[in-house]
């Protein structure tokens, strides 16, 4: 009982590398007589030492390293304008012909639909265009639904977070679950077993694994009967909880798909990273003063080795508001992902544009707000 008091966030001197002091931290990160075991703490204490952590930052450069990441994100923010409008512009296929459908018209109506979306004008004088409507928010008007690009979006983006968060979470808190386990027991038959499985999977394309679900619990094989639906976000004429029931039986497969195919990458980085932190110097005092195994882990270990989780974890969330294309239109998720396809397949250069550009954008702010929280987590970054 005596050792585990010594290692409590309020208590004195915890496990900290030697030479550390009578009052050092035991992590890395870890410094005066309040430091904790790792960089962020945890406890009654945690909170005051993020404040002191935040106000040292502070003190030492913090806000002119914001300041660069920032200026940063905006500069690429401003690249995928540029790219998004001349990248689109290589796709073969006439938008006109798309719009007539196929059916003969003259010059004239031709020329009049060209006019109508500015396709007439110099490419100089179409980018200018589009960059100034960009930056006040219109995203112009698109070929195919003859509705602005921003409303078109702001209507599939509720469908996608659906599916695309609701997967974000279970493979995230899996893998960094099983990453953990993994780690700790390196070389036993659960790591091999975990580690073997995930790269597995994440080896898969998630098209095929997709398919192969469809075939297998949706169509069914032999004595297997058809369990969920082959696509589609409900199947209509529901309402209150037989609505919502709906909506999570057609939500099954297409989250399984994701969750099976991205928990590895989540379950590999926490490995990695945790089994680099386990020879460190401060885990091997923790073990001398006698705390419990578990204890090591969870207080010690796993938060010094939090950071390229993090990484990973915010660059997929990014991935959220981006979709996944191709489990959207194999699964038909009236998604940002189906309406990326549908787009291109035309292609309406307007909302193809804009969904790309927001896909960027996304990434561009997850991992930007990646890159200013781990000062905060790690005092020693941005110094």
């Amino acid at each position: 009982m005596t050792t585990e008091a010594t290692s409590s966030p309020a208590g004195g001197a915890a496990a900290g590398p030697a030479g550390s002091g009578p009052a050092a931290g035991s992590g890395p990160a870890g410094s005066g007589p309040a430091a904790g075991s790792g960089p962020a703490g945890s406890g009654p204490a945690g909170g005051g030492r993020a404040a002191g952590a935040a106000q040292r930052l502070l003190a030492t450069g913090y806000p002119r390293y914001v300041a660069g990441k920032l200026a940063g994100a905006a500069v690429s923010l401003l690249a995928v304008l540029v790219t998004s409008f001349f990248l689109f512009r290589l796709i073969p296929g006439d938008p006109v012909k798309f719009m007539t459908g196929g059916r003969p018209v003259s010059a004239e109506q031709i020329a009049v639909y060209r006019r109508e979306f500015g396709l007439d004008l110099p490419l100089w004088e179409q980018f200018t265009h589009y960059c100034g409507k960009a930056l006040t928010g219109d995203l112009g008007t698109s070929y195919q639904f003859r509705a602005p690009v921003v409303d078109k979006i702001t209507e599939a983006l509720p469908n996608t977070l659906l599916l695309t968060g609701t997967a974000f979470v279970l493979y995230t808190a899996l893998g960094v679950f099983l990453g953990t386990r993994s780690a700790w027991r390196h070389g036993k038959l659960g790591d091999r077993v975990h580690t073997g499985l995930a790269l597995t999977l994440y080896s898969i394309p998630s098209f095929w694994l997709g398919l192969l679900l469809i075939i297998v619990l949706s169509v069914g094989v032999g004595p297997v009967p058809g369990l969920f639906p082959t696509g589609g976000m409900e199947s209509g004429g529901k309402e209150g909880f037989a609505y919502v029931l709906d909506v999570v039986h057609h939500l099954v497969l297409p989250v399984v798909t994701l969750v099976a195919v991205e928990y590895g990458q989540t379950l590999l980085v926490t490995r990695s990273a945790l089994l680099d932190e386990m020879g460190s110097d401060y885990l091997t005092t923790a073990r001398a003063k006698g705390l419990r195994d578990d204890l090591v882990r969870r207080r010690h270990a796993v938060p010094n080795a939090l950071l390229p989780t993090v990484t990973l974890i915010f660059v997929n969330l990014g991935r959220t508001v981006a979709g996944v294309i191709l489990v959207e239109t194999v699964f038909s998720w009236p998604g940002l992902g189906g309406l990326f396809y549908q787009a291109l397949s035309v292609p309406d250069l307007p909302l193809v544009q804009g969904l790309f550009f927001v896909f960027a954008a996304a990434v561009i702010v997850m991992n930007t707000l990646a890159d200013l929280l781990y000062p905060l987590l790690d005092p020693r970054v941005g110094r």
